[in-house]
């Protein structure tokens, strides 16, 4: 039996259990298979879909980026078309110091180049002194901005490739064109961020044309010619290595065979649209990931197993010996996908702090047009006042001279107060209320718009209540929305042979104060408080008024409406809650 007994163990005992062994791995391996297909197909819908979803938040920045861009230019031919000293110089025909003053906006401004052009075309003054003396006459940029009062946009394409993008305006005096601002932009320079990302860009005018490109010979292409020229081995080909069958779903576009995810985006911008071709390698890296995950948990289980069935025999020690080598390597593979992965983290943590820094160049650019608009009217009465002083003291009165002189000082406190107030809007809500009289704040802002009056015969009604009406809030604040309610109606009654203003102050609950007038009334009162909606001439506004108006009424715990009178004209009402103690408990 001694004899015997080895053979029955092998043949009675072990054997059975090599066969148990096979039957559990081969259900271990149909099981791991199984899971493996549906995991890698249900984790690559879904991070292919987050990979979309990121290549259109990319293409958003991108479009935001350009469109900040091109509107932070579009404001500054208007501004230096109004530039007195380059107006006198086109009328002298003296440019000494004329480059050199563009040269010291051209770095505030951030474009690429400032070119002052004559009436002829020549460019007469300009950041780059080699173009000095340059004919530009049948350009497009002036040849456009000559025939329309105002700024034109022109893509003109380079004889050495590539293409140069410039806003240009007509320079006028006394109704007469005396030259041309050309502003060139810099749109190159995404070209060259967009380089450095693993995507492919391009960008599109209305015609289909190819006019800003990663690939510098896919410019002046369409976009179907551009992928079928491109060479096999370049960089944009070289950031494209994922092919359809790593995914479940149809692929969006081929790059010369290689399968890529297109994403097509319309800017906000003359038609034009912005593509990327976006790799598959970061779906894979994450579905491999995972898959990674449960290969190593079914390896375990397999190594499990061959421990508790095959631990005496030394093969099947060897085979768990190169498992655990497989594990190992798995696990290595793993440490380098998630690196990768908070690589990419970095990045798009990077890519959201490039679209917060675009905001406040927008937001700084809406900042300077409210400035604009808002120190226009002190600054018409201080001319006025200045040419009545200068006649003063011509007639040898002096101290009606001092009288205007100290409006004067009041502007020059007033116009200080504006820039402060629009300089600290993003910390509305700590400014000091008091106690302001609403009969006051209009009398000081009719003194305001004094000189407009008197340039003009407008019948002005005030009916005010015996009692005063008084408000908690802002005296200058509520004089600056006053103004703007006057002077919008003096605009709106200049085409009116009988022009009238009617003023109306009540008190109930809240403290109403209207303005009526006899214009033509308002045509789309959806969009009147709207930032930049206006519908006087270019150059007469730039649209903030009612919107910085609305804005402040607002702040004050108020509302500014607007409607159509019964008799035609338009009807601005204002509306503060009334100071009484309920009022001042709130405060």
């Amino acid at each position: 039996m001694s004899a015997i007994d080895p053979i029955a163990r092998r043949t009675g005992r072990f054997a059975p259990l090599s066969w148990r062994m096979r039957v559990a791995m081969g259900v271990l391996l149909i099981v791991a298979v199984i899971t493996v297909l549906i995991t890698n197909a249900l984790l690559t819908d879904r991070f292919t879909e987050t990979t979309r979803n990121r290549a259109e938040l990319r293409l958003a920045l991108y479009s935001g980026n350009l469109v900040s861009e091109l509107r932070r230019n579009a404001i500054v031919p208007q501004l230096l078309a109004r530039d007195p000293s380059l107006i006198g110089a086109l009328n002298s025909a003296e440019y000494s110091q004329s480059s050199q003053r563009l040269i010291s906006y051209v770095d505030e401004i951030g474009a690429a180049s400032l070119m002052l052009l004559d009436r002829d075309g020549r460019t007469v003054a300009a950041t780059d002194r080699n173009r000095l003396g340059e004919a530009h006459r049948q350009a497009a940029y002036f040849v456009d901005a000559v025939r329309t009062n105002t700024t034109v946009f022109t893509t003109i394409e380079r004889e050495a490739g590539g293409f140069s993008f410039s806003y240009s305006r007509r320079v006028e005096s006394q109704n007469q064109t005396v030259g041309v601002i050309v502003v060139e932009v810099d749109l190159a320079k995404f070209e060259r961020a967009w380089a450095g990302i693993s995507d492919a860009v391009m960008v599109t005018d209305s015609t289909g044309r190819i006019i800003l490109a990663t690939e510098p010979r896919w410019r002046g292409l369409t976009p179907e010619d551009a992928l079928n020229q491109q060479p096999a081995d370049t960089a944009i080909e070289r950031a494209i290595q994922a092919t359809a069958d790593w995914t479940v779903q149809e692929p969006d576009a081929y790059l010369r065979g290689e399968a890529v995810m297109r994403i097509d985006g319309r800017i906000p911008f003359r038609g034009w649209t912005l593509t990327t071709f976006t790799t598959y390698a970061s779906v894979r890296e994450k579905v491999n990931a995972a898959l990674a995950l449960e290969i190593m948990g079914f390896a375990l289980l397999a190594a499990l197993a061959f421990y508790a069935l095959s631990r005496r025999t030394a093969l099947r020690m060897a085979l768990f010996a190169r498992e655990s080598a497989d594990l190992r390597a798995l696990n290595d593979r793993l440490r380098r996908e998630i690196s990768e992965r908070e690589r990419v983290q970095k990045n798009l943590a990077v890519a959201e702090q490039s679209l917060a820094q675009s905001s406040k160049l927008a937001a700084l650019g809406e900042m300077s047009a409210a400035v604009s608009h808002e120190l226009n009217q002190p600054l018409a009465a201080m001319k006025t006042y200045l040419a009545g002083a200068r006649l003063l003291i011509r007639r040898n009165r002096p101290e009606e001279a001092t009288s205007a002189f100290h409006r004067i000082d009041d502007l020059i406190e007033r116009m200080g107060a504006i820039t402060q107030q629009l300089k600290s809007y993003a910390r509305k809500g700590q400014d000091q209320l008091s106690d302001v009289d609403m009969a006051d704040a209009l009398a000081s802002a009719l003194s305001m718009m004094e000189p407009q009056l008197k340039s003009r015969r407008v019948k002005i009604t005030r009916l005010l209540p015996d009692d005063p009406v008084r408000v908690l809030g802002d005296r200058m604040r509520i004089e600056q929305v006053l103004v703007n309610l006057l002077r919008n109606a003096l605009d709106a009654t200049k085409s009116v042979s009988d022009p009238q203003v009617e003023i109306i102050l009540a008190a109930g609950e809240t403290a109403t104060l209207s303005v009526r007038d006899n214009g033509h009334g308002i045509e789309d009162l959806d969009s009147l408080f709207e930032p930049f909606y206006t519908t006087k001439q270019p150059g007469d506004g730039v649209g903030l008024g009612l919107a910085i108006s609305s804005g402040i009424v607002n702040d004050l715990g108020g509302r500014l409406t607007a409607r159509n009178g019964e008799n035609g004209g338009a009807v601005f009402e204002m509306q503060l809650p009334v100071l009484n103690e309920t009022t001042k408990a709130a405060e």
